[in-house]
Order: structure tokens, then sequence, then C-alpha cells
């Protein structure tokens, strides 16, 4: 007995399925790099503000917080004295590499308005125009 062989059709490719891999890995990268986020400050206690957003990146973070010998500054992550601070940041103001050098500054609540505003002082006076005062969102 001959059995009929049946026309050959060609393979089809679904599409569907193709689809839901490629979302699949478009959400895994997504995700991927919203945790990869660079922390440039310190972790620290800010005060609240209900006005709070985030700064853009390409930022310098300094950040005040009150330590053993008293008021302790960093740049990025870095332990520096007010002077060697102010040095940094006009070497950054003139540097090439950077137009229009953005600082962002986080103190903590516990940081006396007289200490904010001689950092702050000490910031403008390197030549940074673009100073963003830090808050964690909410209350």
């Amino acid at each position: 007995m001959k059995i009929k062989e049946q026309p050959r059709r060609p393979a089809r490719l679904e599409m569907l399925p193709l689809l839901d891999v490629v979302f699949l890995l478009l959400v895994f990268f997504i995700y991927a790099m919203l945790s990869m986020a660079v922390e440039r400050g310190l972790h620290l206690d800010l005060p609240h503000s209900s006005q709070a957003r985030p700064s853009p990146d390409q930022v310098t973070a300094v950040s005040l917080c009150r330590g053993a010998g008293g008021l302790e500054v960093y740049m990025d992550k870095d332990l520096l004295s007010l002077d060697l601070l102010g040095s940094r940041l006009e070497s950054l103001v003139n540097s090439e590499a950077t137009r229009e050098p953005r600082v962002a500054l986080f103190a903590e609540a516990t940081i006396s308005y007289q200490e904010l505003f001689m950092v702050l002082d000490l910031i403008r006076a390197s030549g940074v125009a673009a100073i963003s005062l830090q808050a964690e969102a909410g209350e």
C-alpha cells in the first residue's frame, strides 16, 4: 500500500513567542540599568522636603556630616579639608573637560545653618554657580 506524500510547506516562524522574548529581554535590561544607578554621595540623614527632586547626573557630590572631630566634608566620597575642597573645585572649574560644573550639596539635618553657609560660600568662591541643595522626598 502506497502512502500519499503530503506537499511540503515552508516552515513558519511564529512572531508572538519571539515578541514575548524580546520584551522580556527589554524589561530585564531596563531593570538592570536602573539597579546599577551610581550613588555618588554618602548615605546621610537628609532633611525632608515636599518639593525634593533627584538631581541630574554629571554633578560633583559634596557631603557634609558630623564626625568625631566636628564637621566632615566629602567630595565624591573622599574626605577633604575645607581648603582642599576649595582648591579641588577651582581646578574642576578651570579644567577643559567640564564646561559648567554643577555641585550637589548633601548636608545632614544636624549640620548648623552657619556651617552650611560657610561651605556654600566656599563653593561659590571657587567659581561654581550651579549648586543644588539635596533633601529627602516626603513630609
